[in-house]
């Protein structure tokens, strides 16, 4: 029914369930920097916090508001900095 994905020693929680037909997560991710790989597009929103994002084609960091959506490429990595403990939901197409 849902898997449970534990990231950077337990720092990163997520739980991947199916949303209509994209598989999705939703988790929490601890105040820190983290670098993320991905397979598919994903469609990330941050839900609570405060979250910047260095993407792959981007020379700076983005400060995300909460309800924003941004987009990473597939078969790329991008940069996660979080000021405080912060919530996401990830659409992966």
């Amino acid at each position: 029914m849902f898997d449970v994905n534990e990231y950077f020693d337990g720092k990163v929680k997520s739980l991947a369930f199916t949303a209509g037909e994209d598989k999705a997560t939703i988790g929490v991710m601890a105040a820190g920097e983290y670098e993320f790989g991905t397979n598919t597009i994903e469609h990330m929103t941050l839900i609570s916090g405060e979250m910047s994002v260095k993407l792959p084609d981007e020379n700076d960091w983005r400060n995300i508001a909460i309800n924003e959506t941004f987009i990473v490429a597939a078969d790329t990595s991008f940069l996660v900095k979080l000021a405080c403990d912060s919530a996401y939901l990830c659409l992966y197409k």
